[in-house]
């Protein structure tokens, strides 16, 4: 199993809006014969890449998937049935299907004398594919907010320079997050400063995100801005009420903090975009702070003190210590000279358990 779920990290990045599966198929003996990972979304799933990779080894076999096996016909028919139509004898999963359509694959296998066994790995297998069971569970894409600071907290110096705070190697790791999401959100403070681009670069085989620029009154992104050329797809957030002449623009309802974080986000997740990286700047990050929508934050902190400039995070509407939004530090690592720190928002179910 733990060689499906490093499998199903494959395909992070270019399935959506269908989650990342790994599959590991064991001849009757026990012997590996066939593995796979879902690559893209509409072509075929893990079970069948692992399952034509078997052939007929597969039968009297079992079948090791980090995601229960669906029941339903999509683009794609039911790894249910195929499992059962190669004679795999049992089926080994870790993570139950929340998808009201594509449950119930469990239940079919048992029925044609599949033997099925749930929840191995469980943990592993979820943190894995948390984007996709994050936006069937809450119905929005999964946010990671990252950002790129002096150990004293700021991302620019008073004068406004930035370039550059963190290291060349931090800058390849950003890469990296990039083309794990499917959208990369920015702000128009961003846009205005930097006139970022946004694509990924030297990541072999990555699939661009669509880059977002929330520019809630159409005046940061201007004509020629390097976020409008055609190395990835552009969508540009605007209030309902504001004038341009853009036309890869998403109209929103105004809300406190610029555009409604939620209504943005359902926009978002009706583009099939199940994972986003939130690279803006302080306001921005504060506006999703705000709306509850932060399920990680990835620090970059740089061996650099500036004393004074902007702060990483701006009034998120937090004015008392007792409401802070206290974190779980899940890893911590060095990159090139800089120190990232991943870590998750703790939920009150969560600060009970401790």
């Amino acid at each position: 199993m733990r060689r499906a779920v490093a499998l199903a990290a494959r395909g992070l990045g270019s399935t959506s809006p269908n989650p990342v599966v790994g599959c590991v198929i064991l001849d009757a003996s026990g012997h590996p014969v066939g593995e796979g990972y879902h690559q893209r979304a509409g072509g075929p799933h893990a079970e069948v890449h692992a399952l034509r990779a078997a052939g007929v080894l597969a039968r009297g076999g079992t079948a090791y998937v980090t995601l229960e096996p669906c029941n339903h016909t999509g683009r794609t028919g039911p790894c249910a049935q195929a499992l059962i139509d190669t004679g795999i004898e049992r089926v080994v999963y870790a993570v139950a299907d929340p998808n009201p359509q594509a449950t119930g694959g469990a239940d079919t296998l048992r029925a044609a004398g599949v033997e099925v066994v749930g929840g191995l790995l469980e943990d592993e297998a979820e943190a894995g594919n948390i984007a996709w069971l994050t936006s069937v569970r809450r119905g929005r894409p999964y946010v990671l907010w990252k950002y790129a600071a002096t150990l004293d907290g700021r991302i620019a110096a008073s004068d406004g320079t930035s370039r550059w705070i963190s290291s060349a190697e931090s800058r390849a790791d950003v890469h990296r997050l990039r083309a794990e999401a499917d959208a990369v959100v920015v702000g128009s403070g961003t846009a205005r400063a930097d006139d970022p681009h946004l694509a990924v670069r030297d990541v072999e085989g990555a699939v661009q995100p669509l880059r977002v620029v929330v520019d809630t009154e159409a005046r940061a992104v201007r004509p020629g801005a390097r976020i409008l050329d055609d190395a990835a797809p552009t969508l540009i957030a605007i209030a309902e009420d504001a004038d341009t002449s853009l036309t890869d623009v998403v109209r929103l309802p105004r809300a406190d903090r610029g555009l409604s974080v939620p209504a943005l986000l359902a926009a978002l997740h009706e583009r099939g975009v199940r994972s986003v990286l939130l690279e803006g700047g302080p306001t921005l990050a504060a506006a999703f702070v705000a709306a509850g929508a932060v399920d990680r934050v990835v620090g970059y902190l740089a061996p650099v003190l500036l004393g004074a400039g902007p702060n990483a995070l701006a009034d998120a509407g937090i004015t008392t210590l007792a409401d802070a939004l206290r974190l779980d530090v899940t890893e911590t690592v060095r990159i090139g000279p800089d120190l990232r720190i991943t870590a998750t928002p703790v939920t009150p179910a969560t600060a009970k358990e401790r």
